[in-house]
């Protein structure tokens, strides 16, 4: 996690606060950042998050 965060540009803590839900709506750059430095498209990242909302009212 240390590496991914520090190749993003944000803190280790930052990272952790997103993956947790604690930060409920993170900036879009530190998504695309986080998303670009684990080889994921933007779009793969909206697809992953479309289909757990559908999921969740279902």
């Amino acid at each position: 996690m240390l590496e991914v965060a520090l190749a993003a540009g944000v803190s280790p803590e930052t990272l952790r606060k997103i993956e947790s839900g604690r930060v409920a709506t993170p900036a879009f750059p530190t998504i695309a950042a986080i998303a670009d430095v684990v080889g994921l498209s933007l779009d793969a990242v909206w697809t992953e998050m479309n289909d757990r909302a559908r999921a969740g009212a279902a």
